[in-house]
């Protein structure tokens, strides 16, 4: 099943979208929280305006060096443990809405990604009770100013400015998430050809590890790590962010 949030020039409203991703039919209430019910309108894809699919109400997780070729690129090694940092909520945007590059810094990156978004209340899960607390993945741009990242000696800065966690199209709750390509472009350009397969520390060894630290919440959303690749944007570029069985997440980047 494919969850959008989405607006027709009204107040956000949930669907469910067709396996063709060309039509959303209109469900009510929040699916995170509350039984759905179709509510007979539908829509064209093409007519409505994607929003983030989750505007997490507690906190973004990120995961660093994740894959093994990224670790390296960036001139290390995969930690024993996954690597966690926390971006706030307010970095979260939608579908094809820009990623405003702030005068703080000038080498922004991208990262294409798997997330995942948590379903229910959660602590401490167990490794193998970890897919059940799950409700579903979508794509992410985990965008990285660079510089302020090797400046500041940590992430949250460098990671955590206003637009800079683009999640999207929607949330597919039937997947894999070992057995998905990733792959990132840039203005049309590959730059990113990677496979789930390849994480270092699977989704349900992330979601039991960051469990242990947080409480998790439904809507929260942990962002599993990028394959190599990594590399640059200019203002002016545009960024789409591939996963096999959801969809693509673009993203115009701006300069502010």
């Amino acid at each position: 099943m494919r969850i959008a949030r989405f607006t027709t020039g009204e107040d956000p409203a949930y669907g469910l979208v067709d396996g063709a991703g060309e039509k959303v039919a209109e469900i009510t209430g929040d699916p995170l929280y509350q039984r759905i019910e179709l509510t007979g309108a539908v829509h064209q894809v093409d007519d409505v305006r994607l929003l983030a699919p989750v505007i997490p109400r507690s906190k973004v997780i990120g995961i660093g060096r994740n894959y093994v070729d990224h670790a390296q690129e960036m001139g290390g090694e995969p930690p024993a443990e996954p690597m966690m940092f926390l971006v706030p909520n307010t970095a979260v945007v939608g579908p094809g809405d820009p990623v405003v590059m702030p005068p703080q810094t000038s080498e922004v990156s991208y990262e294409g990604e798997l997330a995942v978004v948590i379903g229910r209340v959660c602590k401490d899960v167990d490794v193998h009770d970890a897919p059940g607390v799950v409700f579903g993945y979508t794509c992410a741009n985990d965008v990285t100013a660079r510089d302020l990242q090797r400046t500041d000696g940590q992430w949250a800065r460098a990671k955590g400015f206003d637009t800079f966690c683009p999640l999207g199209p929607w949330i597919e709750t039937d997947l894999d998430p070992g057995a998905q390509r990733i792959t990132t472009r840039l203005d049309g350009t590959v730059v990113q050809d990677g496979r789930t397969a390849q994480m270092v520390h699977g989704v349900a060894a992330l979601v039991s590890h960051a469990s242990r630290a947080f409480t998790l919440l439904p809507g929260d959303v942990i962002l599993t790590g990028t394959p190599a690749g990594v590399g640059p944007v200019r203002p002016g570029q545009r960024v789409e962010v591939e996963v096999d069985g959801i969809g693509a997440l673009s993203n115009p980047f701006v300069r502010h």
